[in-house]
């Protein structure tokens, strides 16, 4: 996928997709520091956990991110399908 793009201060973005992330179910913020963001989600049914990463590029105003699970091969497209709704939720957050 794609980064998702940014204009204006890294801090600004990283706050604005820190509250998406924290409306979003069963996360969990394992780390919050300048310019990156880690978080783990859990599947509702059995509780596998995927762990994600963000990194915004300042310069590039993009935030990159990789998204996969700890254990497992195939999610039934729900890492895809969840990192889609984190970017238009940060888009549609300004």
């Amino acid at each position: 996928m794609s980064p998702i793009r940014f204009s204006g201060p890294v801090e600004v973005a990283q706050e604005r997709l820190r509250r998406v992330i924290k409306l979003m179910p069963r996360s969990v913020m394992m780390k919050d520091e300048s310019g990156y963001l880690a978080v783990i989600f859990r599947s509702k049914v059995f509780g596998f956990v995927d762990e994600a990463e963000f990194s915004f590029d300042k310069k590039g105003g993009a935030i990159n991110f990789r998204s996969g699970a700890r254990s497992g091969y195939y999610d039934f497209g729900v890492n895809r399908l969840r990192l889609e709704e984190i970017r238009e939720s940060f888009l549609v957050f300004e």
